[in-house]
């Protein structure tokens, strides 16, 4: 049974490494993403992961791999269990990046990919078995503001506004219901995982605390963790 959900974004500016001079602006959003895994933690050492990536690639268990696609070479492994580096899409290697600094065990990754329906999303988390700490990665809209990378869109401050009071109120039927091509629209890749997260949720009582939710580089990011009541 799940004990404790955290929903966290994705994105490499998380890495001080990779954030360079930008590292001091993702500061606050980096301390939030690491207490809300150091509460996982608290919950179980052994995570459930997930996230989604074109394609929906399978990650090996104990897999290791780097950051250097996204320019530095930073190893970074999914549990205690050393083993050669392999090629990881992102959500795996910010997941390798938080278990290490929350002193998880390991982390078992399941990816879905960007496009899958609500209802293949709910199917997902019943195949998802049973795991005492979830891991939920995803970014909000992608269109704040005149320099956000995917192109102002005026609708992107409400849609995440939206995100925000549900992740605050642990609102899976609201997540649930997203439309996908609207979240498309405004470059959510949040929305299937924040799906599955729904599914997982559905039955159950659950209190739940946003820890950080803002749009500093013109995409949305939120760190919330759910808790069953």
């Amino acid at each position: 049974m799940i004990r404790r959900v955290a929903v966290l974004p994705q994105p490499p500016l998380l890495i001080p490494e990779l954030a360079a001079g930008a590292a001091d602006e993702c500061a606050e959003l980096r301390e939030a993403c690491l207490a809300a895994a150091r509460r996982l933690t608290s919950a179980s050492p052994d995570w459930l992961v997930v996230g989604a990536a074109p394609g929906a690639p399978e990650v090996p268990e104990h897999a290791s791999g780097s950051f250097r696609g996204f320019g530095v070479d930073l190893g970074v492994s999914l549990s205690r269990v050393m083993t050669p580096e392999t090629e990881l899409p992102l959500p795996a290697l910010v997941a390798g990046w938080l278990r290490e600094r929350a002193d998880a065990s390991s982390v078992q990754v399941r990816l879905v990919d960007p496009g899958t329906t609500p209802g293949q999303c709910e199917q997902f988390a019943r195949e998802l078995g049973e795991h005492a700490a979830v891991l939920v990665l995803g970014d909000g809209s992608s269109r704040h503001g005149p320099r956000s990378p995917g192109g102002e869109d005026e609708r992107a401050g409400f849609f995440d506004e939206r995100v925000r009071d549900a992740l605050a109120k642990a609102d899976a039927r609201w997540l649930a219901g997203l439309d996908p091509d609207f979240a498309a629209e405004l470059g959510a890749g949040g929305r299937a995982p924040w799906q599955v997260l729904a599914g997982l949720a559905a039955d159950g009582a659950w209190t739940a605390e946003v820890l950080y939710s803002a749009a500093p580089f013109g995409v949305g990011y939120h760190v919330a963790v759910w808790e069953r009541a």
